[in-house]
């Protein structure tokens, strides 16, 4: 995946969590599976931000921005901010 492939999924679950944020507010869905479904999406989004972040950093310093795999939610949730 590329920096624009990954920019437009950013944007497409951009896009999703706010549809989703939206509809829970206004009552509209199940809020228990909803829930469930806009943590999985948060999940994924960081971990694509991280992605991205990280394969910026690999080609700003030379290196191949290829090289860079997604690392497992387990340890991009894991992160001290």
């Amino acid at each position: 995946m590329d920096q624009q492939q990954i920019l437009a999924r950013i944007a497409e679950m951009v896009d999703a969590e706010k549809t989703l944020r939206e509809s829970l507010a206004s009552g509209a869905i199940d809020e228990a599976t909803e829930r469930a479904r806009l943590g999985v999406l948060e999940r994924e989004l960081d971990q694509c931000w991280d992605l991205l972040r990280r394969r910026r950093a690999k080609e700003e310093f030379g290196g191949d921005p290829d090289s860079v795999r997604a690392r497992p939610v387990a340890q991009v949730e894991g992160y001290q901010s």
